[in-house]
């Protein structure tokens, strides 16, 4: 039986890409994307299950097709392509992973599950660490609603991981993800043609480009025989450097509107229900100071650094959608929204 890979998320941007990434790899021999919905991309030829994680009956999707490695995207800060609000996220986050755990463990030809987690499981407190090891001591949540879940979607993993000692287990806390569509909260705050953000507060920031999670992505997933595998671990996945908020906003060419700490969550949910996407009460919390990860782990894996450091994945990020995608008018009325919001307040 040759190799078959399960990708869950499929109508996700993100997890479309992977699926056609692994559809070019000689040594897979089939892919299946799951989604409760059909993606609007395509799949390159591969597979697709319409089904939801949430449901029991995944353990029959996973069985029928001879799963032997699940490659878990479907964990998200933001709506997927159905929308919802914050508990559809958490939903799915939580219980469809903890569904989809439950379903692994019931299949016995599976060899290995690999999980897209988020550095955003170590919070953002005043009193943290300059920088994050893999070994740092995940505490309470200090963050919003998505740090809540990947500290209890990483709590599922390990359970998993005891009970099931014969599936290589691979979790990536990935860094903010950019890319030419990436439909992450951060680039879609970064998309905002104004910038709220926290007065007195410039924290630090980590990305990492598309292109380089789905190398790594695909690593993890092959089997530890390869020459290139990402041994089964937990790994942060950030490219190097760090870069600055307000060295970001002046790179894209975005200007910035500093709240009040105390006002920036209030403003945030203010701008989330006029449909501002990249704006909300979490998001703004996420921005008073930051988070860095060391990815050394990774790096000693890897045999060296990913492809694009933190910096070239912005500079990339903001060719994109840079000040030409913004007419000045555009810019206008949205700083006069914000004023008008924060005025009124």
């Amino acid at each position: 039986m040759g190799k078959t890979v399960l990708v869950t998320g499929a109508a996700r941007q993100l997890s479309g890409r992977f699926v056609r990434h692994l559809r070019r790899d000689p040594r897979v021999d089939r892919v299946i994307g799951v989604d409760s919905r059909p993606p609007a991309h395509p799949l390159g030829g591969a597979e697709f299950v319409r089904a939801d994680i949430r449901q029991p009956s995944i353990v029959t999707v996973l069985a029928e097709h001879a799963v032997d490695t699940v490659v878990h995207l479907d964990v998200h800060g933001t709506p997927g392509p159905a929308g919802g609000g914050r508990s559809a996220v958490k939903e799915v986050n939580v219980l469809g992973t903890l569904q989809l755990l439950g379903a692994c463990q019931k299949v016995p030809g599976l060899r290995g599950v690999v999980v897209k987690s988020s550095t955003q499981i170590y919070g953002t407190a005043a009193r943290d660490p300059a920088v994050f090891h893999e070994t740092t001591r995940v505490g309470a949540p200090t963050g919003g609603g998505f740090v809540r879940d990947v500290i209890e979607i990483e709590g599922y993993v390990r359970g998993f991981a005891r009970r099931c000692p014969d599936v290589r287990v691979t979790v990536l806390r990935c860094a903010h993800v950019l890319g030419p569509a990436a439909d992450s909260r951060l680039a879609a705050y970064f998309r905002l043609p104004v910038l709220p953000t926290v007065l007195g507060y410039d924290p630090r920031l980590q990305f990492v480009h598309e292109d380089d999670v789905l190398e790594v992505l695909a690593r993890a997933a092959r089997e530890p025989g390869a020459p290139d595998a990402l041994a089964p671990d937990t790994y942060n996945v950030a490219g190097e450097g760090v870069l600055l908020l307000s060295q970001a906003a002046r790179r894209i060419g975005r200007p910035t509107v500093p709240v009040v700490r105390a006002l920036a969550p209030w403003l945030g949910s203010a701008l989330g229900t006029l449909g501002l996407g990249g704006a909300s009460a979490e998001q703004l919390r996420s921005l008073v100071h930051g988070r860095v990860a060391r990815t050394t782990r990774l790096r000693q894996a890897m045999g060296g650094p990913l492809a694009y450091t933190t910096g070239e994945t912005f500079a990339e990020f903001a060719a994109l959608h840079g000040p030409g995608a913004l007419p000045p008018e555009h810019v206008a009325r949205a700083v006069d929204r914000i004023e008008e919001v924060v005025r009124h307040g």
